[in-house]
């Protein structure tokens, strides 16, 4: 499999993303969004932004390694994060792309303020699509 990321020249230089993301596979993998709900059910960090963050890290790569895929393969990404404050976006940004799924937000990628999330007290969803590698048979 290859995975192109590119910028064109006439676009502006992105933070960390690429606009463009071209990949040669045969293979996609579609996550659902990724939230802050532990194994049994129950949301984790309540109010609690950062702690919510490290949750759908885990589950993140939970679901990558279902897919057998890694952060390095994931070809789209769309960050939901409840807040109108562009340093609340922000640090959500910073949380996710310092952390173990970090590699995942150098593809093309969405940073968006929401209203509300599906689960009462969700405060961060990520959205993942990864290019998978040739299957091992």
């Amino acid at each position: 499999m290859e995975i192109t990321r590119v910028n064109p020249a006439e676009l502006h230089a992105p933070p960390g993303y690429h606009h463009v993301t071209i990949v040669e596979t045969g293979r996609t993998a579609y996550l659902a969004g990724q939230c802050p709900i532990g194994p049994g059910g129950e949301l984790v960090g309540e109010g609690d932004l950062a702690a919510q963050v490290g949750q759908v890290v885990s589950n993140a790569l939970t679901a990558l390694a279902a897919a057998g895929a890694e952060p390095r393969h994931v070809v789209r990404t769309v960050v939901y994060v409840v807040s109108s404050d562009r340093e609340a976006l922000a640090e959500v940004w910073r949380l996710l792309t310092g952390s173990a799924l970090g590699p995942a937000f150098t593809t093309a990628s969405t940073l968006l303020g929401v209203a509300q999330l599906g689960f009462p007290g969700q405060l961060v969803e990520v959205d993942l699509t990864a290019g998978l590698p040739e299957a091992t048979r």
